[in-house]
């Protein structure tokens, strides 16, 4: 398996010929779904979900699907037949690529703000992305990707979510609002300057690909 980042929260995976992008969001090129095979969505805040993209991309590409919250899904009426509605605990494949559902709320930002759904992927039983919230899957993780510049969480919070996890590998992502110095920051405290996590967060330019093996 591949993993090429896009920027902010969108990543895309490829296993084979099956390519599987996650969380294209306003701070992602509106380019980011050409080829991809699947589009996951973790929740309907613009820097995940851009309506008008998506539609875009579903014009382009009549196989391309859909799998999100419903709270997403009925924000697409006109091509809800290719939008399928997942929640915890629900598991389907993409081009022989399983993927699984974690979670239900998106974190708390403040008390005063309503809450609203969010899920989590696993891809291939190595990959899992918890969109806005440190859900722990009931799973064991290989590469745990980690939601760094939130205004919902604090690096303590981070750190400790990386350990309960305790994943091979943790790659940072959703950091479009951190300064190229707050990204040095969180890199530190979640690497070899902070306490330790287990997993030292890799941090990945926009286009830059791993392999994930």
């Amino acid at each position: 398996m591949k993993l090429t980042k896009l920027g902010h929260a969108c990543v895309r995976l490829r296993q084979g010929d099956t390519t599987i992008v996650i969380d294209p969001g306003m701070f992602t090129e509106p380019d980011a779904l050409a080829g991809a095979d699947a589009v996951l969505i973790t929740h309907e805040h613009f820097d995940h979900f851009v309506e008008s993209q998506l539609r875009a991309a579903l014009e382009a590409d009549p196989a391309l699907r859909v799998w999100t919250n419903r709270a997403v899904a009925e924000q697409l009426d006109g091509v809800r037949q290719r939008v399928t509605v997942v929640g915890e605990g629900d598991a389907f494949e993409v081009g022989g690529v399983a993927v699984t559902v974690h979670g239900e709320w998106h974190a708390v930002i403040h008390p005063d703000i309503p809450r609203i759904t969010n899920i989590g992927f696993t891809v291939g039983g190595r990959v899992f992305h918890p969109g806005d919230a440190l859900t722990v899957p009931s799973h064991p993780v290989d590469t745990l990707l980690v939601p760094t510049g939130t205004p919902w969480s604090k690096a303590s919070e981070l750190i400790d979510y990386v350990r309960e996890v305790k994943p091979a590998h943790a790659i940072g992502i959703h950091e479009a609002v951190l300064s190229e110095v707050g990204q040095q920051l969180f890199g530190r405290l979640l690497g070899e300057g902070g306490p330790g996590t287990g997993a030292p967060l890799r941090q990945l330019a926009a286009g830059e690909q791993v392999d994930l093996g």
